[in-house]
């Protein structure tokens, strides 16, 4: 699900950003709410909504931060090494 936030925060902040650029007057017509934001703030606003999308996404790709568990190998009655266990 974080990955899905990611990425509709990168969407949205793209757009954002586009919006304050000249040759995006298109987004403008769609999105006329952009066009009474100031450019300076429309680009901050887009810059963080690129970077917590940037963030979501980095975060769904960690493991939760459980480290496998490690199961005996035994060779008799002997534990010769170990393997992780999924």
């Amino acid at each position: 699900m974080k990955k899905i936030g990611g990425y509709i925060f990168v969407l949205l902040g793209l757009i954002v950003l586009a919006s304050g650029i000249k040759g995006f007057e298109i987004i403008l017509k769609f999105l006329p709410f952009l066009s009474g934001i100031n450019k300076t703030y429309s680009m901050i606003a887009g810059l963080v909504l690129v970077v917590v999308g940037i963030i979501l996404l980095m975060s769904s790709g960690r493991r939760s931060g459980k480290q496998l568990e490690e199961v005996p190998i035994y060779r008799g009655k002997n534990i010769v090494g170990y393997r992780r266990n999924r």
